[in-house]
């Protein structure tokens, strides 16, 4: 009697670690939904078919217009030790802005919140401190559920989402995106600016 019943215990639990592992990898998982009813637009890629909206402002634009650019999206962050990187950020969009390169900025608050809450912030430390002139939006989730439509796009084309802050992800004129470059392979190494310069 008394094994029967450990037998039955033992199973429950068993069962219940399984419906719990099963929960914690759905949570994980990037479930991204596409917006069927999103309109196409005409000569963009489907990648940057994104309403976002711009930092510490009320404005939302779509990312398609940007299409016809060779695309550099990093999620930033203004209190993190790869912070330094906004300056080679920025110089790279000043050398490659007239060759129809962007980088959009996107800051997040996932990683140990490194980013300000206050957008206002955000704006006043990327200006004051680092001059930054590249497109720079709301401060949003970048990885998991709760990521913006952006990302949780570019998780489900390259199977990866941002890992830390200042993850890079090169998008071509077309739309291919190439394989995310890591927090450590600065903006401004070789194979960064190889690949820029071989889709441009």
């Amino acid at each position: 009697m008394i094994m029967r019943f450990v037998s039955i215990v033992f199973s429950f639990l068993l069962v219940s670690c399984s419906q719990g592992n099963a929960e914690i990898e759905s949570l994980n998982a990037v479930n991204f939904q596409p917006d069927l009813n999103k309109i196409p637009v005409e000569g963009c890629p489907a990648v940057l078919n994104h309403d976002i909206r711009v930092l510490d402002s009320k404005e939302i634009i779509n990312l398609c217009k940007h299409k016809d650019k060779v695309v550099l999206a990093v999620n930033v962050a203004s209190r993190c030790g790869f912070t330094y990187q906004y300056e080679a950020l920025q110089s790279l969009f000043e050398i490659y802005q007239d060759k129809d390169f962007v980088i959009l900025g996107f800051p997040s608050r996932d990683f140990m919140f490194q980013e300000y809450s206050d957008e206002g912030q955000v704006k006043e430390f990327c200006n004051s401190k680092y001059g930054v002139t590249f497109p720079m939006f709301a401060t949003s989730s970048v990885k998991g559920k709760k990521a913006n439509s952006f990302y949780q796009n570019l998780a489900m084309i390259t199977g990866k989402s941002p890992d830390w802050n200042f993850t890079k992800y090169l998008i071509s004129k077309d739309g291919e995106v190439l394989k995310p470059f890591s927090k450590n392979i600065e903006p401004d190494s070789e194979e960064i600016i190889s690949a820029i310069e071989s889709l441009l």
